[in-house]
């Protein structure tokens, strides 16, 4: 070997001499360098190896010694997000409120005969025979058997059937057992309100006992008729859907539907006293 670089070192060097050349002109021409782009090849995979290599190690150390760092930060964003939800919900009821009570201010403005104690219901029934809801309000807030009970627009929700210290219990128009004297204001016409297993069901109450010449139509509006004094006047109970015959093919009567939204109503008013009653 020593002597075939001993006789052929010449060439050897023209041929390396000639290489170089070769690549400086290369390099000039494509504006490259060949051996910086072999180079690059060879280095890209060991980059790739070695970032894998540290994200590898740092996730291990995170593991290891910050463990209990990322889990008090974790809990720590969530406990703030939860208390964000919790203002947002909030701030949700709170604008729900302020509505309510201005709509409890205008009617009361409408009607500043009537005194009212607010109250939220606390339990309705689920039963298929009977339709009531308990309130927290009772005797100690001035809560008698006989009140009716509305909601914020006004809207007849039931009548106080049984009372205590610190609740009551609500027949609603929409129970069987419920009845009342009821007008069609525009048709001049007086009948009586019930409630009917059949139509508690779809949320439709009856007005019954209709004079033979009574002229109703659908979208005619229902109100109390306060007739006999227990209940105050023209409270809205709801509007004529349709008129029907009963079993007997003679008498008729019209299905109520109620203003109030009886099977979702949260908040109620009680209707404590009112001038004309006893």
């Amino acid at each position: 070997m020593k002597q075939f670089f001993k006789d052929n070192g010449g060439l050897l060097l023209i041929a390396a001499a000639l290489l170089a050349a070769v690549i400086a002109l290369g390099s000039y021409i494509l504006g490259v360098n060949p051996l910086a782009e072999v180079l690059e090849v060879l280095a890209t995979p060991v980059r790739a190896v070695s970032a894998w290599v540290t994200d590898w190690a740092q996730g291990q150390y995170d593991r290891t010694f910050r463990y209990e760092e990322l889990m008090a930060e974790n809990e720590a964003l969530h406990q703030r997000l939860a208390e964000m939800e919790e203002a947002a919900r909030n701030g949700e009821d709170a604008v729900r409120e302020n509505e309510r009570l201005k709509d409890l201010l205008g009617l009361a403005e409408e009607r500043p005969e009537l005194t009212y104690e607010d109250a939220s219901v606390t339990r309705r029934s689920t039963s298929n025979w009977e339709a009531g809801i308990m309130i927290d309000r009772g005797t100690a807030d001035g809560v008698a058997e006989n009140d009716c009970v509305i909601d914020q627009y006004g809207n007849l929700v039931g009548v106080v059937t049984e009372v205590g210290l610190n609740w009551a219990a609500v027949t609603t128009i929409l129970d069987p057992d419920a009845q009342l004297g009821g007008r069609v204001a525009r048709a001049d016409t007086d009948a009586i309100l019930q409630g009917d297993f059949t139509l508690m069901l779809e949320g439709l109450l009856k007005l019954s006992f209709l004079p033979e010449d009574a002229q109703l139509v659908a979208g005619d509006q229902v109100a109390t008729s306060g007739l006999g004094g227990v209940y105050p006047e023209d409270l809205l109970v709801g509007s004529v859907k349709d008129l029907r015959t009963d079993a007997d093919g003679i008498s008729r009567y019209a299905v109520v539907e109620p203003a109030a939204d009886i099977q979702h109503i949260k908040y109620v008013y009680v209707i404590t006293d009112y001038s004309g009653g006893e």
